[in-house]
């Protein structure tokens, strides 16, 4: 089995099971305009997938899953339940109903993306940061599919789009267990280590790549999450919530060009170093979340634009950081490392994410990214000791 074959497997199972993310925020709307949810309902709605994510992944560390159980079995398995649980709003009652699928869903996707990298990590040892740079993108498309569907039609009723998601995340679940294998760079299983957790992050370069990634992410799924909703506000079509056509292609253009920034910064780290090529990602999208403000009321050619460049910028240093990471990890434990670091970045994600509304609400939407900027500046400051050619 070559590589880059197995690397094209794997992305299209991530981008398939990735599509379950993102379907309830880009439905937003109807949802709470049907079950008449409170801003409070709402808001916990939106940070269920996250909250669910963190349990899951907690789990997992403590566990040791993604190291002492076949990482493909595990993807597949977590790909299954969060469509299950993803489909299970088209019956909901409430608003207690909803959100308890959307934390199950959360919880199933933190065995599909970290054990997704460790899949993609053995598969490469002097290529890895190019390999999860394009793994990474394939995570971002399948993110923001649910709003290119939402922004094409307005007529797509939500709970087609909740069924459409789950079928993709079983197609993917089948896909990584059919077609991909594991490859020889990470130990295929290990025994559970309940120190493993404080072992792996012993090492100086684990402790600072995964500081940069706490940056990055305090920023990342705050604007992937409110980046439609300020479109909205920006259009004059809406802002409470992502309730427009316009706001859900904006958000489409902003989490959809992630794929090439994640692609093109894998492209380069491997020649001029991971953590020099997620500073300087971090640093632009610094500048952007300070800025953003100046892109409100634009006309709409201006703040595609901006949300393009942003979009890319985002996320092109998240496959780097969790690069680094499998670099620096006891080989046997590379899938513990991973779920560590993605349940620390996704615990924050929740005080970001729940922040925004609440600034918006004070000050209005224009301005209310710049209390992220101060995340990825942190990150990239964090950064400073790994940024080496080698590193």
């Amino acid at each position: 089995m070559k590589p880059a074959s197995q690397l094209a497997w794997l992305s299209l199972a991530m981008f398939l099971g990735m599509t379950l993310w993102f379907s309830a925020t880009a439905a937003n709307a109807p949802i709470v305009a049907e079950f008449r949810l409170t801003s409070a309902e709402t808001a916990w709605l939106t940070m269920a997938v996250q909250g669910g994510f963190v349990l899951g992944t907690l789990i997992s560390a403590i566990l040791n899953l993604p190291d002492i159980i076949n990482p493909r079995r595990l993807f597949a398995v977590g790909c299954v339940l969060g469509a299950i649980a993803n489909a299970a709003l088209v019956t909901a009652d409430g608003a207690v109903t909803l959100i308890a699928c959307r934390v199950a869903t959360g919880a199933a996707l933190a065995w599909v993306y970290p054990p997704g990298m460790k899949v993609a990590a053995g598969w490469f040892e002097h290529r890895r940061g190019a390999a999860l740079g394009m793994l990474i993108g394939a995570l971002t498309i399948g993110s923001a599919f649910p709003h290119l569907l939402a922004s094409a039609s307005a007529t797509v009723p939500w709970r087609t789009l909740m069924e459409s998601a789950s079928a993709f995340a079983v197609i993917g679940g089948l896909i990584v267990v059919l077609a991909v294998g594991d490859g020889p760079y990470v130990a295929r299983s290990a025994r559970f280590d309940p120190a493993a957790v404080l072992r792996v992050f012993a090492d100086r370069g684990t402790r600072l790549a995964t500081l940069g990634y706490l940056g990055h992410m305090w920023e990342l799924y705050a604007v992937w999450t409110w980046i439609a909703a300020f479109a909205s506000a920006s259009f004059g079509t809406g802002g409470a919530t992502p309730s427009s056509p316009a706001g859900s292609a904006v958000a489409f253009a902003t989490i959809g060009s992630g794929a090439i920034g994640s692609a093109a910064a894998g492209l380069f780290a491997d020649r001029i170093g991971k953590a020099r090529v997620a500073t300087w990602a971090m640093l632009v999208s610094g500048v952007c979340s300070a800025t953003a403000g100046v892109a409100y009321r634009a006309p709409a050619a201006v703040l595609f634009a901006f949300a393009v460049i942003w979009g890319v910028a985002v996320v092109a240093d998240s496959a780097q950081l969790s690069a680094l990471v499998a670099q620096y990890s006891p080989r046997d434990h590379v899938g513990t490392a991973l779920t560590v670091q993605t349940c620390a970045g996704f615990l924050l994600t929740m005080a970001s994410i729940r922040l925004l509304p609440i600034v918006a609400q004070a000050i209005g939407w224009q301005w209310v990214f710049a209390c992220l900027a101060p995340g990825p500046f942190i990150g990239a400051y964090a950064l400073r000791g790994l940024t080496k050619p080698t590193a």
